[in-house]
């Protein structure tokens, strides 16, 4: 009895626990789901801002806010491109690791551009504006020819794989269209140069004509009907 009594309580320990870990992976799963609204809520948002501000501010002010909109703009979609490509592609680890490491730079300098956007010298600005412009369209050109190129292998891939499916398509469709004719007749071997009988030419017996008419048959007698009279010799 003690025995069954303990398997009831390690059993139920096990549910317990078990029901713990998934409830604990699933609020982690939900929290996650979460930050990542929240991350993108706000990027639409500070985006949307910038380019409010590119467009409202003249001068100086609004070109760094340009800066910023067209650097963000560019990397995140360089991310996008890169992460949707096959995980088991070795080059494409490559580029990642290429584009991390770009992205160090990418960061410090939005980092730059955002506390420049507050800058009330405009002096400043207009001092600091063509060094800041040369680093971003170094970076977004980096960011950019690791995308086009990342779509340009994907675009290769699926090209490979439908050229394979086509022929593999092609293929079948000609085993499906092949089907087993009826063989006709040999022609019969020619004699050989002896001209013995046994080489003499043969062709297929034809079959043999049948009448064109039936020979007429005896008709049946039957009881009723009379005998013929024999005919008179007188």
């Amino acid at each position: 009895m003690e025995a069954v009594i303990t398997v009831f309580a390690v059993l139920f320990v096990l549910l317990v626990v078990l029901g713990t870990y998934a409830t604990v992976k699933a609020v982690g799963a939900a929290k996650r789901s979460v930050d990542r609204t929240i991350a993108q809520g706000r990027r639409t948002v500070e985006d949307h801002t910038l380019r409010a501000k590119s467009l409202t501010r003249p001068g100086p002010a609004g070109e760094i806010a340009q800066l910023r909109l067209t650097l963000r703009t560019s990397m995140r979609a360089t991310q996008d491109a890169l992460h949707t490509g096959p995980a088991e592609d070795a080059s494409l680890k490559e580029s990642l690791g290429l584009f991390e490491r770009l992205s160090v730079h990418g960061r410090e300098l939005d980092v730059v551009l955002k506390h420049l956007e507050s800058e009330p010298d405009r002096a400043t600005l207009t001092a600091r504006l063509p060094e800041l412009r040369t680093r971003t369209e170094r970076i977004t050109a980096s960011a950019d020819s690791l995308r086009w190129a990342a779509r340009d292998r994907a675009s290769r891939f699926a090209e490979d794989d439908l050229d394979s499916l086509s022929s593999q398509i092609d293929i079948e469709a000609g085993a499906l269209r092949h089907w087993t004719t009826t063989p006709t007749a040999p022609w019969p071997e020619a004699p050989g140069a002896d001209g013995g009988a046994a080489h003499r030419q043969t062709w297929p017996e034809a079959p043999e004509a049948q009448p064109a008419i039936t020979p007429p048959t005896a008709r049946p007698a039957y009881p009723w009907q009379k005998k013929p009279r024999p005919e008179s010799t007188a």
